[in-house]
């Protein structure tokens, strides 16, 4: 199993605001508008090849997946807390 993890982090429209991968396993962290001001979401998907050695994807995991599974949604947890913190400390700055 790979075990390196990556972040990425970007600004565009209709583009995750980050991503976290370990491995096969990616998350990548949507930023929504509400009334109520702006929310995360996250959405996970997994790599793999098919029979013609083609990259694909899915949503779905199997048993040997959840713990890695576990591991990227705890990483997109602490950076959308990163996130939030880091916009936070900057509109006090503002003040």
């Amino acid at each position: 199993m790979n075990t390196s993890t990556a972040t990425t982090t970007t600004n565009t429209a209709n583009q995750p605001v980050a991503r976290v991968q370990i491995g096969r396993i990616e998350a990548a962290i949507w930023e929504n508008q509400s009334d109520d001001g702006s929310f995360f979401s996250v959405t996970v998907k997994r790599r793999y090849r098919d029979k013609d050695r083609n990259w694909q994807t899915t949503s779905g995991f199997g048993r040997d997946d959840l713990l890695t599974m576990r591991k990227v949604a705890d990483l997109a947890h602490s950076r959308i807390l990163e996130i939030q913190s880091d916009r936070w400390a900057a509109e006090s700055d503002d003040e």
